[in-house]
């Protein structure tokens, strides 16, 4: 069975999607949460679903004692669901292909430092773009430029307000990031 860590800084709406999701599956469970936020709901989700959370801070994470506290648990698979820091190369260089995130957007379009959440969508509004989507994808040294594993995309018609781009997305994301995570760790895909 694969142990899957997943990372969150906020409402945690996905990673409690993924976690109910592997709740009966028998190729994988979620045996952690890290969260960079202490006041992050995600906190509660998790508690909710006996699954224990890890909270730290960003010197923490760049000095080293995440990696330390992940090579206790040994997960096989890290999944960034909302996680707004990035990964320091020591964790990314420690598990080659295997973190995976979800982006709000068709990438390479709108990746990159400070391209999360609202900011992407209102992005994709005043660019007055027909189709966005998400991307699920490895994660490397570089924000949003890991190898892409799935895209899905939602048409646009031009009248949409960044918040309307936002449930269709969100949408997208409960829909299809357990199911591709799934495939993956299968090796289904």
């Amino acid at each position: 069975m694969n142990k899957i860590v997943i990372f969150a800084s906020g409402s945690g709406t996905n990673a409690e999607n993924i976690i109910k999701y592997f709740d009966n599956k028998d190729c994988g469970t979620i045996v952690s949460v890290f969260t960079n936020n202490p006041n992050a709901k995600v906190i509660e989700r998790a508690k909710n679903l006996h699954v224990p959370a890890e909270i730290f801070s960003k010197e923490e994470l760049k000095e080293g004692i995440v990696l330390q506290i992940l090579d206790v648990i040994k997960p096989d698979w890290i999944i960034l669901a909302g996680f707004l820091l990035k990964l320091p190369e020591n964790i990314t260089k420690q598990y080659p292909n295997k973190i995976l995130n979800i982006h709000p957007a068709l990438l390479p379009k709108y990746g990159g430092k400070g391209m999360y959440g609202m900011n992407v969508h209102k992005t994709v509004v005043e660019n007055k773009e027909k189709e966005t989507g998400i991307t699920i994808h490895f994660v490397n040294e570089n924000y949003d430029e890991g190898n892409i594993i799935y895209q899905k995309t939602v048409a646009l018609s031009g009248t949409e307000t960044p918040e309307i781009v936002a449930e269709k997305i969100h949408e997208l994301e409960q829909r299809y990031f357990p199911k591709v995570i799934e495939k993956l760790i299968t090796k289904t895909i």
